[in-house]
């Protein structure tokens, strides 16, 4: 059991980290020329076929899903899609370690998704968490007190922390996924996201190309990294230990976005930013380390 429980902190560590990364990639890319839809589209298109590959001939895993299993897997494919989407677009309006902070208001959802429909219990020890680690979130929302936020990049950033939110619960809730294989899991995820960037491109007719050897590297990072291992350790630590203590974990990719930012996008780490990156680490210890 202590085995398990291990592998899932670890597992959820790793799931936030990689997932902070996101801007990494997608910023360049975006300079570049590339829309938000292309950058996913090239994002998924790249993880399905790399991971796909990977699966049937590296690990010999069989892909095939029964037909009550695509329609939970479609469900599941959407939502992290949606997230993507939204999460990507409000770069556009709002700095992205901000946007990655915002985002990381799914612990909540999460937290009161499981308490209104599956009546889950919130101990003490996972509300006092919520409270730092919002606390801490607010600091970080106004960190340095002079940039005048768009209401647009914020209202993206917190609708894909909600489709986040419900990927999570849905990963831990739908019967018919339950079964399935981690691996193949993540796949059906990424092959099935991908729908929603071929329809948005209206199918493919306006997608921007990859225009230099960095737009390359960056997508295929973004299919390694934010993608790939983001989606099989999140889907490894719900299973090992729950989709609120995965979220809860999640309050290592706001500080990964704002670390990445700080060293490449010209952020400027304050006090305030300091304090609240504290608090976070704090809240999630907290929750890690009470039985």
């Amino acid at each position: 059991m202590k085995r398990t429980k291990t592998k899932g902190i670890l597992n959820g560590i790793a799931a936030a980290v990689s997932y902070g990364t996101n801007p990494l990639f997608a910023l360049p890319m975006m300079t570049a020329g590339l829309s938000v839809n292309s950058v996913l589209f090239y994002r998924y298109f790249l993880a399905t076929i790399i991971y796909g590959l990977f699966l049937k001939y590296i690990k010999k895993i069989s892909l095939h899903a029964e037909k009550d299993e695509l329609l939970a897997l479609l469900v599941l494919a959407l939502l992290f899609s949606f997230s993507s989407l939204t999460m990507y677009s409000s770069f556009k309006y709002i700095d992205s370690g901000l946007a990655c902070t915002i985002l990381f208001s799914y612990p909540t959802f999460v937290a009161l998704i499981n308490r209104v429909f599956f009546k889950e219990k919130l101990s003490k020890a996972i509300i006092f968490s919520i409270f730092i680690i919002s606390f801490g979130i607010i600091l970080l929302y106004n960190g340095d007190g002079a940039e005048k936020l768009d209401i647009r990049g914020v209202l993206f950033a917190l609708a894909g922390g909600f489709f986040y939110a419900l990927y999570m619960v849905g990963v831990k809730s739908f019967k018919s996924v339950k079964s399935i294989k981690k691996d193949k899991l993540s796949f059906y995820v990424m092959l099935f996201g991908l729908l929603v960037y071929i329809v948005n491109s209206r199918f493919c007719t306006q997608l921007e190309g990859i225009n230099s050897p960095l737009v390359l590297i960056c997508a295929i990072l973004i299919a390694l990294v934010p993608t790939i291992l983001s989606i099989e350790t999140t889907n490894v630590a719900i299973k090992l230990m729950g989709s609120t203590k995965t979220a809860l974990l999640g309050a290592l990719e706001p500080i990964t976005a704002i670390v990445f930012s700080l060293l490449f996008f010209g952020g400027v780490l304050t006090l305030k930013i300091s304090i609240g990156v504290l608090m976070i680490l704090f809240g999630v210890g907290f929750a890690i380390l009470k039985k």
